[in-house]
């Protein structure tokens, strides 16, 4: 199983970006995909997830509003369309994965991770 994460970058607040999520090595339209994000000294904090089919979302509190996930399972791909960033966003952000079909907010219920790509936001 082999996630990789990508489209971070330097963006000012107010800006927008695309991170995406490209998985293979199972079967990824049976599972629930996840984002998350780590600041520098901070513990990892859960973004937003989504079930397989992708009709069902959830987002961490800091984002909801702003932050859009979804998935293509044609392409084994997984999205979070980032707008209105703020400087507090500034993280680096990691797709991950786990082999269920319930939605999971909490970092120890994914098994599989990404290596996770670089956001900073400049106020």
């Amino acid at each position: 199983v082999q996630l990789q994460a990508s489209g971070g970058g330097l963006v000012q607040a107010g800006g927008s970006l695309t991170l995406s999520c490209a998985a293979s090595g199972w079967k990824f339209s049976r599972n629930v995909m996840g984002w998350f994000r780590q600041a520098p000294g901070k513990e990892r904090e859960f973004v937003a997830t989504i079930s397989w089919s992708g009709n069902t979302t959830y987002y961490g509190e800091s984002v909801k509003g702003r932050f859009t996930i979804s998935r293509d399972n044609t392409k084994n791909t997984v999205t979070l369309q980032m707008n209105s960033l703020k400087p507090e966003d500034t993280a680096v952000y990691y797709c991950a994965a786990r082999t269920s079909s319930i939605l999971a907010t909490t970092t120890r219920l994914y098994g599989y991770w990404g290596r996770g790509t670089q956001v900073t936001v400049s106020s």
